[in-house]
């Protein structure tokens, strides 16, 4: 079972399924119990990659107008989720980024 006060999971658990919601998020229904629901922008904004790591840990400027790219103007969508062994998902985004391994730990810690 998991821990509720930390919501980590058992170290026997893993996805027991993933479904798409209406409004676009992904749900993990976990194998001991436990359901979470990531929206796209949770998901693309905690990626872990290096790129994204160094790029939010950057000083950010005050004071600029940021400009869009047009990859930002729609709405943000998961466009793909594969399995990387047993142990993290790969996301591709609607913005074309799709570097991220995302570990079930991980996983389990942002829900």
């Amino acid at each position: 079972m998991s821990d509720p006060s930390t919501n980590k999971p058992s170290p026997s658990a893993h996805p027991a399924s993933i479904r798409r919601l209406p409004d676009g998020s992904v749900e993990i229904g976990w194998s001991d119990g436990v359901r979470s629901p990531y929206s796209p922008r949770l998901l693309r904004d905690a990626c872990p990659c290096a790129t994204c790591r160094e790029e939010r840990a950057a000083p950010k400027p005050k004071g600029l107008l940021t400009v869009l790219s047009p990859q930002e103007l729609v709405p943000l969508s998961i466009a793909g989720m594969q399995p990387v062994g047993q142990y993290a998902y790969s996301i591709e985004f609607s913005d074309g980024h799709s570097s991220g391994i995302y570990t079930l730990e991980y996983l389990r810690e942002l829900g």
